[in-house]
């Protein structure tokens, strides 16, 4: 008998990464290891996508300084990568529209992996990925459970773009202390209704890195190292990221969701 084929699948991160910590990344591994385990998939890609500034949440520096960082924490992984398109755009894109954005690239795939692409990151251009094919692959958002969660906070998110997220594309869902992701799921219609297309990756050895708690370390003069990769916390220290001052920043400013979605009752 003939051994199936896997199918190819991305993971695709969508959040502020304000820093991008080593739980970030460990997210991914965690999820590729749980979804190549069903055996019937191979991850291909991994993609790292910061929202813009027009996200409006407190204390988010700027994008420019957000997606170095993040292409600094990602140089050593062969799978990793960073993509410019959703902090570029000049007004905060919904969730949904990010997905969608990069399922369409995969759909699209022209076998540019092999080629420069200048993602406008402070000047610098982001590593080459190698071998990674990402043609008539699947995408997965990959979140951890607060995330999952958060689809039951009004006018965070649209109705139909949950559906679309979780019907049309999936989610890859790393598990966090307090919160029941299965039990979510259960409760919640719509996801119980596409629980086949929801990976719940348990994270037996459980590690709480915040980027809320590095920040506020930061703040402090206390030491994140270990917390982050070592690049990125000597780029915030070059750069003098994080303190008092930026984290007021938008304080007074309703986050951009909530705008959106508030005015459209």
């Amino acid at each position: 008998m003939a051994t199936q084929e896997k199918m190819k699948m991305v993971l695709l991160a969508c959040g502020s990464f304000n820093p991008i910590t080593n739980m970030h990344l460990r997210m991914f591994e965690l999820a590729r290891d749980h979804i190549e385990d069903t055996g019937r998939y191979r991850v291909v890609k991994g993609i790292v996508s910061p929202v813009g500034d027009g996200y409006k949440k407190q204390g988010l520096i700027e994008a420019c300084h957000r997606l170095e960082m993040a292409r600094l924490a990602t140089e050593s992984s062969d799978w990793i990568t960073v993509d410019a398109w959703e902090s570029q755009q000049p007004e905060w894109v919904e969730t949904a529209k990010v997905v969608r954005h990069h399922h369409t690239e995969i759909l699209a795939d022209e076998d540019n992996n092999n080629d420069d692409v200048d993602t406008v990151r402070c000047g610098k251009r982001r590593k080459v990925m190698q071998n990674t094919n990402t043609e008539n692959a699947h995408l997965n958002l990959l979140c951890g459970a607060d995330v999952l969660e958060s689809f039951a906070v009004p006018n965070l998110w649209k109705p139909d773009d949950i559906e679309e997220i979780v019907g049309r594309y999936g989610v890859a869902c790393i598990t966090r202390c307090g919160s029941d992701a299965e039990k979510f799921i259960n409760q919640s219609d719509v996801l119980y209704k596409h629980r086949k297309n929801i990976h719940v990756v348990r994270e037996w050895v459980t590690n709480e890195i915040s980027a809320t708690y590095v920040r506020r370390a930061l703040r402090r003069g206390q030491s994140v190292r270990y917390l982050l990769p070592d690049p990125v916390v000597q780029y915030i220290q070059e750069h003098r990221l994080y303190s008092a001052e930026s984290e007021k920043k938008n304080a007074d400013v309703i986050l951009a969701p909530l705008q959106r979605y508030s005015n459209t009752k």
